[in-house]
């Protein structure tokens, strides 16, 4: 099967989307199956850091760990699920325009099933994830467009 892809247009910096993308505990405000997020190494964000988000999948909660595999600020970013039934892979642009005041964010995730995730992916994750991806995308928008209001 091929990767679920959406894109919105925020009315805000590159620069400023990625740092928000970026930063872990956030994941919960703009990511409806996130419960919790967070990093588990210490020192500069980047290639070969990991996060652990823990999400509800159906009607269950699953925790994963994820790998950042790409990082290229404030353009690009790549990670990928490294343990659990259900890992995902995501690669995520963040494109400039009008000249560099807003940005063109596209997110693309694909998942591998493990054990009982080989079920879990075609029958629940990827109908919830072709659901939610685009409310996610919406509500990053609204966040990031009423952020410090």
């Amino acid at each position: 099967m091929s990767a679920i892809r959406q894109t919105i247009d925020v009315d805000r910096s590159p620069e400023d989307v990625y740092a928000y993308v970026m930063d872990a505990p956030r994941l919960p405000e703009w990511q409806l199956s996130a419960v919790s997020a967070e990093r588990l190494d210490e020192g500069p964000f980047g290639v070969g850091s990991r996060v652990r988000v823990t999400r509800h999948v159906g009607r269950r909660t699953m925790p994963m760990t994820l790998e950042v595999t790409e990082y290229d600020p404030p353009h690009s970013w790549g990670m990928k699920g490294i343990d659990g039934p259900v890992r995902a892979r995501v690669h995520g642009e963040v494109a400039p325009f009008d000249d560099g005041r807003r940005s063109h964010v596209t997110i693309e995730v694909d998942f591998e099933g493990h054990g009982m995730g080989k079920i879990l992916v075609p029958l629940i994750v990827r109908p919830q994830v072709r659901k939610e991806l685009p409310r996610n995308e919406q509500l990053l928008k609204d966040r990031l467009e009423h952020l410090g209001e």
